[in-house]
């Protein structure tokens, strides 16, 4: 099925690029604090990113759907406070690679659970833009994460196939939704889920850098 050369990689952002880890969780805990919630741990909080916003709360804490609203009503209001400029740093090796990645004719797009705006304003400032196809936010999106839809609305747009391309990303949801459409996929063991869960949720590759792609297509 994947004896094609790959073509297009679709990566993900937190925690593949970005590292967004403090500002997520350290956001997140304000946000069940100001309401009043039950209490959780950055780990709990951490294995959450990934997921669209207001089901990263249902998913933490038992809630009912005006609730999830207002958490993500909150959270939108206070990362806005919080994400100052700087506060999120590109992974190592990863504006080196991408850059290489691009020199060498592969179409480079991201699939996010992100907000649309916020995706953007990341990407133009890690200097990504000149390499970077097509971004798919959650704003773009009806079914999240693990479900194929970004991919296959990737793909639609770049005309590309999924024997061609393969997903990268830090968590069992990107995996997963790579797996999904049909496509191969890599995990990085730097970002927010385990070299376990990565391998659990069936990524075809496991890197602990990401300057490693390049050996992989």
């Amino acid at each position: 099925m994947f004896s094609k050369p790959i073509k297009n990689l679709i990566f993900d952002f937190d925690g593949t690029i970005g590292d967004t880890r403090q500002l997520i969780v350290g956001t997140m805990l304000q946000v069940i604090a100001k309401l009043g919630l039950e209490p959780r741990t950055d780990e709990q909080c951490a294995a959450m990113i990934g997921l669209p916003l207001r089901q990263t709360f249902a998913d933490l804490i038992p809630m009912n759907e005006t609730t999830a609203a207002l958490c993500e009503q909150t959270y939108r209001q206070l990362f806005s406070i919080n994400n100052k400029r700087g506060a999120v740093q590109i992974f190592p090796h990863v504006a080196e690679t991408i850059a290489t990645l691009h020199r060498r004719g592969l179409t480079l797009t991201i699939a996010s659970s992100r907000s649309g705006n916020s995706l953007r304003e990341f990407v133009s400032d890690m200097h990504l833009s000149n390499y970077i196809s097509l971004i798919i936010s959650n704003d773009d999106i009806q079914h999240p994460k693990p479900a194929p839809e970004a991919v296959f609305k990737t793909l639609e747009k770049i005309a590309g196939k999924a024997d061609e391309t393969m997903v990268v990303g830090d968590t069992s949801f990107d995996i997963k939704m790579g797996l999904n459409a049909g496509c191969l996929t890599c995990g990085v063991t730097y970002g927010n889920h385990s070299r376990k869960q990565l391998e659990e949720a069936g990524a075809h590759f496991i890197i602990d850098d990401f300057a490693d792609i390049v050996n992989l297509v």
